[in-house]
């Protein structure tokens, strides 16, 4: 082989790679949206199903809770992990999502987390949320703009259940104090920030103000006790990453771009036109599948 062939085929696979770094980028913003639309459709039909069966309300938008009694929901097993916990809305950032239960990787990438350990959203205690804050539709990305007396409402099978903001700080990603039990109905927000880097972890929390439950076959709890055994959340479990889905797709990526090259090269320019099309939008595909594989390994950020 000689030395120009050499520099030829190194200056293609430098092409190659500055193209699927410039791509890989866009993918994480606004690709990974895909992912998280196609899983809020279903869980919203889940949660949906879940409030039939729970013969309660059907509707995903209910009115405002009325001012009344302040109780809190009575103490139920969360719903399993990757399962809807229930939809939050913040009027102010324009946020309205289902919530799922568990922070893992995968459940995160379906929308806002439910701490597992934590109370449900509307019982006694300090529940707590975590949200992406730049990829996967970036739930919380403009939470910093929250300040005290925010509204916002989380609608579950239990009720409707009305936060307002108390407070918001930048706290060490490792700092779990925030998630402890508090003696009041507390609701904590957990993001990354700054954008675009897991330094550190944003925290909003809120307190209940106001609720509408709907009838359960447990009473409801008063206000002033706190229903669940106080407990620390234990740290999320290490995310399994699975390097050989990425390197899989990778060299599926390598090979068909060289195979649509080379083929090309030895087409008419009639066909070879067709040729770059086509192998074109399969090589998008495998791109496509390839970063699905790769953002996971990625630094855990939210």
């Amino acid at each position: 082989m000689s030395l120009s062939t050499i520099r030829v085929t190194v200056g293609r696979v430098f092409l190659v790679a500055g193209v699927l770094v410039l791509l890989f980028i866009p993918y994480l913003l606004w690709g990974t949206g895909l992912i998280t639309a196609r899983a809020q459709a279903e869980l919203r039909q889940q949660f949906a199903a879940a409030e039939r069966l729970h013969h309660e309300r059907t509707d995903l938008h209910p009115a405002p809770p009325a001012p009344g009694p302040l109780v809190v929901a009575s103490n139920v097993a969360p719903p399993s992990p990757g399962s809807p916990v229930g939809v939050i809305s913040i009027p102010k950032i324009s946020l309205s999502m289902v919530v799922v239960e568990g922070t893992d990787a995968d459940q995160l990438r379906s929308g806002p987390g439910h701490y597992p350990g934590t109370p449900l959203p509307g019982e006694a205690g300090n529940a707590a949320i975590a949200g992406h804050r730049t990829t996967y539709l970036h739930p919380f990305y403009n939470l910093n703009e929250l300040v005290p007396g925010d509204p916002i409402d989380i609608v579950t099978v239990q009720g409707i259940f009305e936060y307002h903001v108390v407070s918001s700080q930048a706290v060490d990603p490792t700092d779990v104090a925030v998630v402890a039990p508090t003696p009041t109905p507390t609701l904590t927000l957990t993001t990354c920030t700054p954008r675009y880097s897991a330094s550190q972890r944003l925290v909003v929390q809120a307190t209940l103000v106001a609720d509408v439950l709907t009838g359960t076959k447990a009473p409801a709890t008063p206000v002033t006790t706190v229903g669940r055994t106080p407990k620390v959340p234990a740290a999320p479990p290490p995310i399994q990453k699975n390097w050989w889905a990425a390197i899989g797709w990778g060299l599926a990526v390598a090979a068909l771009a060289v195979g649509l090259w080379a083929l090309a090269l030895r087409l008419h320019r009639g066909r070879r036109l067709a040729v770059v099309v086509g192998g074109t939008v399969v090589w998008l595909g495998a791109v496509y599948l390839f970063f699905g594989a790769l953002a996971p390994l990625l630094p855990a950020s939210y």
